[in-house]
């Protein structure tokens, strides 16, 4: 069954890739924040196919934490879940991603006009003056910024390397960062085609004010806080 529900699911998505991707095309002219809110109208249509198709619900904790400023948004990276839901449940983000995405046909040409900070993560130190000086830019504008600090997805249970790309921002612009964990790997793996349903758990820590820290404080506290939490959050099938 299982099978069937993600068959059915990546037609659909596909389908609305390409027609969201066409659209986002007419939004050229008008303001980021009106481009933003017309092209996240795809990520609530997959969030809403997930939970209506593959029977992935979500619930947030946390969500009283937020700060009532432009932040950074340092978050867990299990699965493409993430990566759709978070425009959705966030204030306006740009999230950080690699160069690569905005090559990929249909979704990279929809992806490139809601203005993501786009790096080359070979480049170095180079790449993190990217972060910092796109990152200023967003939050000037008042776009929060999302940071996926382990730069790829890991398999639950499993910890990357935190990157301090989004930390020293976060020290080169006084603003908060706000940690986030969350359990999506469990229902949506890493590179699986097959999903199942359960219930994902997006839990939001209290902002940790930047100021006097460095980054390599700042990526330290949110390891510490994001890694204890991931085993405290409950299993993702435990809420069907």
């Amino acid at each position: 069954m299982n099978l069937i529900r993600s068959l059915v699911f990546a037609v659909l998505q596909t389908a609305l890739t390409i027609l969201f991707s066409l659209v986002a095309l007419f939004t050229f002219p008008f303001s980021a924040r009106t481009r933003y809110r017309i092209i996240t109208r795809y990520n609530h249509l997959v969030i809403w196919l997930a939970r209506a198709v593959l029977g992935i619900r979500y619930v947030v904790e946390g969500i009283e934490h937020l700060p009532g400023q432009p932040a950074i948004i340092l978050a867990k990276h299990q699965s493409a879940w993430e990566t759709v839901a978070f425009l959705c449940l966030f204030p306006p983000v740009s999230p950080v991603i690699k160069q690569e995405l905005l090559k990929i046909p249909f979704f990279g040409w929809g992806f490139r006009l809601l203005n993501p900070i786009a790096i080359d993560r070979s480049a170095g130190r180079e790449a993190l003056k990217q972060i910092v000086s796109q990152g200023k830019a967003k939050l000037a504008e008042g776009f929060w910024v999302l940071v996926f600090p382990e730069g790829t997805r890991v398999a639950p249970g499993e910890k990357g390397k935190y990157g301090i790309g989004g930390s020293w921002l976060a020290a080169e612009s006084g603003a908060p960062v706000v940690p986030v964990a969350h359990n999506a790997g469990e229902v949506w793996p890493k590179n699986a085609f097959i999903k199942r349903p359960g219930t994902v758990t997006v839990r939001i820590g209290p902002a940790i004010d930047s100021a006097g820290k460095s980054a390599a404080e700042l990526t330290r506290a949110v390891e510490a806080w994001i890694e204890t939490e991931m085993t405290r959050l409950p299993p993702a099938a435990a809420r069907q």
